[in-house]
């Protein structure tokens, strides 16, 4: 093989494995109980430390979450953000996950509440819904991505919940991809 075939051939598993780690997997399942666990992965071209970051300081979130984003770091405390910026973070339409738990750059617990856009039964019955955000190192430039939603309720209008988070959950960590590429 020549050395410019050599060269093309290392360019070409390069780019694969680049927009292979740069891509949004989802990799949903049902666990031992049987309760849906929504699931998504990605991994990041940024170091662990960057990742962390860029979930857990106002000015990365306002980056790819929302263009209105606060975060009070400690368990207790929350991420509040709003996709309109003509409002304000104390404002009704915005979203605030209370931080059950987290440990430094391994694992981020959001509690997930329920707002208005949902029917009323699903909104009183949430109480288990939660995000669970771990950070994996896979060297010193990638991180590995994987949010797991779960707690969800059963029925129909649980379903429709799930699946609007299917989407939004895709949505969002896309925008996250498409801004640290």
């Amino acid at each position: 093989m020549t050395v410019n075939k050599c060269i093309a051939l290392l360019i070409f598993f390069y780019g694969t494995l680049t927009a292979h780690s740069q891509s949004l997997k989802n990799t949903s399942y049902k666990n031992q109980s049987g309760e849906k666990v929504l699931r998504i992965e990605c991994v990041l071209p940024v170091s662990l430390n960057d990742a962390w970051r860029l979930f857990t300081t106002d000015e990365k979130l306002k980056k790819w979450i929302a263009p209105l984003a606060h975060i009070e770091l400690k368990a207790g405390g929350y991420i509040v953000t709003n996709y309109d910026e003509s409002k304000n973070l104390s404002d009704s339409s915005s979203i605030k996950l209370p931080i059950t738990s987290f440990i430094d750059k391994e694992i981020l617990v959001l509690k997930v509440i329920l707002n208005d856009h949902f029917v009323k039964s699903v909104r009183e019955s949430d109480e288990n819904l939660q995000e669970v955000i771990q950070f994996i190192k896979v060297d010193d430039k990638q991180t590995k991505i994987v949010s797991s939603m779960i707690g969800w309720g059963e029925g129909t209008d649980w379903d429709k919940v799930y699946d609007f988070f299917v989407k939004g959950n895709e949505w969002t960590y896309k925008e996250l991809l498409n801004n640290y590429k």
